[in-house]
């Protein structure tokens, strides 16, 4: 029970890495909010773990800020913000990405993180303390090519994780941020272009061990990390990656 009377919300919380920690945090004790484009599977995995569901679009500052309130008039406060949800382009010559698909990736993958600290980190200051976690990429330490816009997102998430802990610090915040590799997630076909065995031996092929990242890896070190175990730990971005990026 270490996340025990902790509230938190996980933004892409619904699906993939964000339904792990969701499912974590809830067996550690924390209250959690689903906060996920996709209502109805907010709803349902809210359900099942006893947690509240939140529609949001990150991308939206006036669906950030609803959220945001929702959580507040729930519980008072705000302990956790994990910030998951995350899009990517598919593979391609970094010059024929649209200048749509460009704009779709920075802005749920980068403004989100400002979005939800606008919204959040005022209250986080006034309770002095609160944990924040990013979802980042092995993609922003070691980009792979033909992804490269979505290499960029995740390369500026590190550098936002860094310059948020040493602002917030005083403040009592912690921030840190997770690499993780590849996954049995809604994106895994995204990131691959297509779903097939010859790919996905390739993937593997650029991990050490050997798997892919699954939610339950993502959601151990995001326990760890939003812990009071981890009351001396900020700006990090740490690998769980099954050594892809030595």
């Amino acid at each position: 029970m270490r996340l025990k009377d902790k509230t938190a919300i996980i933004t892409g919380g619904a699906s993939g890495f964000g339904a792990g920690i969701a499912r974590r945090f809830t067996a550690e004790g924390a209250q959690v909010m689903v906060a996920d484009i996709n209502a109805a599977a907010a709803e349902a995995l809210a359900a099942e773990i006893g947690g509240i569901a939140c529609a949001v679009d990150v991308a939206s500052d006036a669906s950030v800020k609803a959220m945001a309130e929702a959580a507040l008039a729930a519980w008072g406060r705000v302990d956790i913000l994990v910030n998951n949800a995350g899009i990517t382009h598919l593979p391609q010559p970094m010059e024929e990405v649209s200048e749509a698909e460009f704009d779709r990736v920075l802005a749920v993958n980068a403004k989100s993180v400002f979005l939800t600290a606008r919204h959040l980190v005022p209250a986080m200051k006034a309770a002095g303390r609160g944990a924040i976690l990013n979802v980042a990429s092995t993609a922003g330490v070691s980009p792979r090519p033909r992804l490269n816009w979505y290499n960029a997102s995740k390369g500026w998430m590190i550098t936002a994780t860094r310059a948020m802990a040493v602002e917030l610090a005083p403040a009592g915040i912690r921030v840190n941020a997770i690499n993780p590799v590849a996954g049995e997630t809604p994106l895994l076909k995204s990131f691959m272009g297509e779903d097939t065995p010859e790919i996905r031996a390739k993937f593997l092929s650029t991990i050490p061990l050997g798997r892919f990242s699954t939610p339950e890896d993502m959601a151990s070190a995001a326990l760890f990390l939003c812990s009071d175990e981890a009351s001396m730990i900020t700006g990090v971005a740490m690998e769980v990656d099954g050594g892809r990026c030595i």
